[in-house]
């Protein structure tokens, strides 16, 4: 027996939704809001969120950051060996050669491929897993570029990413963001990304949370395997940008002159250490949310693993805002199948109350990402979440008032991905509402650059979610996918130019790595972990148990 596709166990409260949606649609008409947090309210909510507690971190005690304070799960990947012998590998025999190295498969891997080749130089795309594999596929709710409408400007933008990132934000990392996000937005829609828009040929817009202005423009709710489409196509149709699929880099190569001089790639076909020479190097390697941060469940893709983070600081590079991960508040909490799967911001935007299990508003939908999850942490630790039937708890996201509120046939037109996942368990999230809690979602931080993506290892640039800087503390909706889109483009052309005009030839080394090694010998940490980790460990401790036991009795026959 079910209730609107959920089972029976659901009904009492999804009755008390229910109950009160005639009043809170009739306030919506109203645009009678919940109110806004004070500044001080929400300093004080952010206790509640996860990066606010201290023994979920620890100081790392080698590298160029030595001393930082971040979370375990990432500490635990820069304390680790490499995956290589450094004085096993033979770096004299080169097996591909290139102007430019992307080491990524997403995003701002292809854009930056595309720039870089519009530039003259000859590309390697060398990815973990498929071209297309990445975080940018996962994204849904949007982009956000200040273009002439609704009073916008980027001056507007630039202070909603400042105070969505508590003021910490790089300014010029930002600054540069905000002027060049409306000819990037262009930029899409020249090669082809197919925009949601008004009949008169305007691009829609819609509020997210943290925002003054309507700038979030949106394909459905399939913004990013849109643009990640539009842009692989491209790519691959170039006759200058080659691909290596299931071919992830596990060591950054130097030459002689300290320079990035291209990197050590692992087949995961084949098993085979290969070397790939280049001019300049570009790190795009995506995010960490298959790192489980704290134990959360993730919205991110099966090789999200924080690769680039390491090969980057294993190379000298320093972290920057690693301290704070973000958590996105809706993900799935059930029906399980879909457990930690991202339910777009738009939602909210567009109407959707957030409910506690009486089914009563308890925050504003719009409330910046980080005090948002908080507050409905908050909720659930107070005893007024909604229970599962395994024990796990979430708040209700009322999807029915999108078709009350601009028309039926709404949730399943403007989020036609979402609908049919649901549909095909059984549930019609027109009528019945979504059960979501905080899922970890994106990676703030990482590796340190500037505004034209170097850093401090000359021929290496990074972009899109590997990099710190852009997001301060907390990231605003939509601008993830904005971020790979400039900074893809930024450093596709700067890279091209040093590949060209900078580089230098030389005797390849991995020198830095052995001095890694070092480090961790005399920091005392003695350990059997290698990294990058390239794909989660699901296996179970009862499995592996097993796997030891009938490993154990075949030797012995």
């Amino acid at each position: 027996m079910s209730y609107l596709g959920y089972p029976d166990f659901f009904e009492p409260y999804i009755k008390k939704v229910e109950q009160t949606r005639p009043a809170r649609v009739e306030k919506r008409k109203k645009e009678e809001e919940f109110p806004f947090m004070s500044l001080q309210e929400r300093q004080d909510m952010l206790k509640y969120h996860p990066d606010y507690k201290e023994e979920g971190r620890r100081e790392i005690k080698v590298g160029p950051s030595k001393g930082y304070r971040i979370a375990h799960e990432f500490v635990d990947l820069l304390e680790a060996k490499s995956r290589v012998d450094p004085d096993k590998v033979d770096l004299s025999n080169v097996d591909y050669e290139t102007d430019v190295l992307v080491i990524g498969g997403g995003g701002a891997a292809t854009i930056a491929a595309l720039i870089a080749e519009e530039n003259g130089a000859q590309v390697l795309i060398a990815t973990k897993l498929r071209h297309g594999d990445a975080n940018t596929m996962m994204a849904e709710g949007g982009i956000q570029a200040a273009v002439k409408r609704e009073k916008d400007s980027p001056y507007y933008h630039y202070l909603d990413v400042m105070g969505g990132g508590h003021f910490k934000n790089d300014p010029d990392i930002v600054a540069a963001f905000v002027k060049q996000a409306p000819d990037a937005l262009q930029w899409l829609e020249s090669l082809g990304v197919m925009f949601s828009k008004f009949p008169d040929g305007r691009l829609e817009a819609m509020h997210g949370g943290g925002t003054c202005r309507k700038r979030m423009h949106y394909c459905a709710d399939l913004s990013g395997m849109e643009i990640m489409r539009t842009v692989r196509d491209e790519a691959r149709n170039r006759k200058n940008i080659k691909v290596l699929e299931f071919s992830p880099a596990v060591e950054l190569i130097l030459n002689e002159h300290g320079q990035c001089a291209g990197a050590v790639l692992y087949n995961m076909e084949t098993e085979e250490y290969l070397v790939a020479r280049a001019k300049a190097v570009i790190l795009a390697t995506g995010g960490a949310g298959r790192l489980h941060i704290q134990g959360f469940i993730t919205t991110n893709h099966y090789g999200a693993t924080a690769d680039g983070i390491v090969l980057g600081y294993r190379a000298g590079v320093p972290l920057s805002f690693l301290h704070t991960v973000q958590y996105h508040p809706t993900g799935v909490v059930f029906p399980e199948q879909i457990e930690g799967w991202l339910i777009t911001e738009r939602f909210r935007s567009e109407g959707s109350d957030v409910l506690n299990v009486n089914g009563e508003k308890f925050v504003n939908e719009r409330e910046p990402r980080d005090v948002e999850s908080a507050r409905f942490i908050k909720e659930c630790l107070d005893g007024n979440g909604v229970p599962t039937p395994t024990g796990k708890v979430g708040v209700w996201l009322d999807s029915p008032m999108l078709d009350i509120l601009h028309g039926e046939g709404r949730v399943r037109t403007a989020f036609v991905g979402k609908w049919k996942v649901y549909d095909r368990l059984g549930i019609d999230i027109s009528k019945a509402p979504m059960l979501v809690y905080p899922t970890l979602h994106y990676q703030n931080g990482g590796l340190k650059d500037n505004a034209e993506c170097e850093t401090v290892l000359p021929g290496l640039y990074v972009a899109g979610e590997v990099t710190g800087g852009l997001h301060g503390e907390n990231r605003l909706m939509g601008n993830s996918l904005m971020d790979i889109v400039v900074f893809g483009r930024i450093a596709g052309r700067n890279a091209a130019i040093f590949a060209r005009e900078k580089a230098k030839g030389g005797e390849l080394t991995l020198k830095h790595v052995k001095s890694y090694h070092k480090e961790l010998k005399e920091a005392g940490i003695v350990t059997d972990r290698v990294a990058p980790m390239l794909l989660p460990d699901y296996t179970t401790p009862e499995v592996k148990e097993k796997q030891l036991t009938v490993s154990y009795l075949g030797t012995m026959r």
